[in-house]
């Protein structure tokens, strides 16, 4: 398959396992994602419509001002791609800024430079709900105009909302397709959970959305599940059946580290 890359940097995200997901999802009137992250299954599916959900509002408010905006606003963020913003001291002034700022047009261009030009590609904020990627020493941060203006063209039939996964599974209803991308359970317990919002994303939340999907499923809404291969996934998602895979790991910061690790994907139906 010919796949589309997201216009965002993203802790796990899917597109180096599109092959081993897309195949599992079922047809439908319209794909519904709780867990949006950086868009890659909504620009790599062909649903009539999709609605595009995330507890993180800077997500929700760069993918509305892209809608919105289109053209326009990509010629803006171009503007912080270019080498005198590209410095260490530079980076941070624009951080601050970013958490100065209230959710407009402006925050999301910050938003979409900081992921372009902070660490690792990483989104991360400390519990007061402030940012605080570091800079991230890119010889050239890549500028994503192509997969923005991908993204501006395909987003006309999305809805874009902020919203808690549990708010999200009340608006699905049959002929929905609900695909799940939620934060990683640990692959130990020395596993730091990445903050990618405020809140942290606990095991009591992972089993919370399990019993989501049992209970949509039960009422003839497919649910695809994306998440670690692990003892804790086997046993929650035991209902469930169970697809596992090898997906290679680009976001670790020790090299040696990025090795492939086992995921699975859990259909509900």
């Amino acid at each position: 398959m010919t796949k589309i890359r997201p216009f965002l940097k993203w802790a796990g995200s899917k597109y180096n396992c599109l092959d081993k997901i897309i195949p599992f999802l079922p047809q439908g009137k319209r794909l519904i994602e709780p867990f949006a992250g950086s868009g890659v299954v909504f620009m790599n599916t062909n649903y009539s419509a999709h609605l595009l959900a995330e507890s993180n509002l800077d997500l929700i408010n760069l993918f509305t001002v892209v809608q919105q905006e289109g053209e326009g606003f990509i010629e803006h963020c171009q503007n912080y791609f270019n080498p005198q913003f590209n410095c260490k001291e530079q980076y941070y002034q624009m951080r601050t800024e970013f958490n100065q700022t209230p959710y407009t047009q402006q925050r999301a261009s910050l938003f979409l430079y900081l992921n372009r030009h902070g660490y690792n590609g990483l989104c991360r904020y400390n519990s007061k709900g402030i940012y605080n990627v570091p800079f991230g020493l890119y010889s050239k941060p890549y500028f994503p105009r192509k997969e923005m203006q991908l993204f501006y063209e395909k987003c006309h039939a999305a809805q874009f909302i902020h919203q808690d996964f549990r708010k999200t599974f009340e608006y699905a209803e049959r002929g929905d397709v609900i695909y799940c991308d939620p934060p990683y359970v640990p692959l130990s317990e020395k596993t730091k959970i990445l903050p990618y919002t405020q809140k942290l994303f606990t095991n009591e939340d992972q089993i919370e959305l399990t019993e989501l999907a049992k209970e949509a499923a039960a009422r003839g809404i497919p649910v695809i599940l994306s998440n670690h291969d692990t003892e804790f996934t086997r046993h929650h998602y035991r209902i469930a059946k169970i697809k596992s895979f090898s997906v290679s790991r680009f976001i670790n910061c020790q090299t040696s580290l990025r090795k492939p690790v086992k995921e699975l994907i859990a259909i509900f139906k």
